[in-house]
């Protein structure tokens, strides 16, 4: 098996996640308890939150450059951002990096095309929901179109990512705010929903919706597996 890194931290419930769901498809694959080889660097949230709010990305994109070199140093052999938004910053970090980075909408993208959806709802944070470094991608790769909520919904699924889930806190009262605004964006045409910040799958999941769920933080642990097992 080769061995990846992995950036985490932002935050690092969900990070849990990658680790869990990392280790439980090597299990099943293997039908035993084999780990597969891992590197954690975990990045101070705060930090990057700080840096986020004073719009400073160059800071951010040496931040994650730096861990890349730090990974590789360690022996990892390929690396993943362990969120959707440090992917603002993928192409400076990739540039830079002697490793690859594995894209989180690629296996979405993927996931997507093999349903045959043409148009998805996109939540995250607002820098993923207002950006393009996720959307352009899949759109131009993948042939998927996305949608996002209005200013105010954006606004306030940023404020529930950012003060209530990356703390590991999960309200009835969010969760049921998230599934009404993507209810809104199913009645505008979404054929399903990407769950564009890896914290949102820690609060509302497939048995929730009627419409496809794509769980980008499961789907980036997909693809560490299929370089951990030489898939691609």
């Amino acid at each position: 098996m080769r061995t990846i890194g992995l950036i985490g931290g932002t935050s690092w419930h969900s990070t849990i996640d990658y680790y869990r769901f990392i280790n439980q498809i090597i299990n099943d694959t293997f039908g035993n308890n084999t780990n597969p080889p891992l590197i954690i660097f975990s990045l101070d949230q705060f930090k990057i939150f700080e840096l986020q709010k004073e719009n400073n990305w160059d800071s951010i994109a040496d931040i994650l450059i730096d861990a890349t070199r730090n990974l590789a140093n360690a022996g990892a052999e390929c690396t993943l951002f362990c969120a959707n938004t440090p992917h603002k910053v993928y192409d400076i970090v990739a540039q830079a990096s002697n490793i690859p980075i594995i894209h989180i909408a690629d296996k979405t993208g993927e996931a997507i095309q093999k349903q045959q959806l043409k148009k998805v709802g996109l939540i995250g944070t607002k820098y993923t929901m207002e950006g393009d470094f996720i959307t352009k991608r899949l759109e131009g790769k993948y042939g998927v179109k996305t949608i996002i909520p209005g200013e105010d919904a954006r606004l306030h699924l940023h404020e529930i990512i950012e003060s209530e889930l990356v703390m590991g806190v999960f309200k009835d009262t969010s969760k049921r705010y998230i599934l009404s605004q993507i209810k809104v964006l199913q009645q505008e045409g979404a054929e399903g929903i990407i769950l564009g910040c890896t914290e949102f799958p820690l609060i509302v999941d497939q048995a929730d919706l009627s419409i496809p769920v794509f769980n980008t933080t499961l789907l980036h642990a997909e693809s560490a597996v299929d370089f951990i097992l030489e898939k691609q």
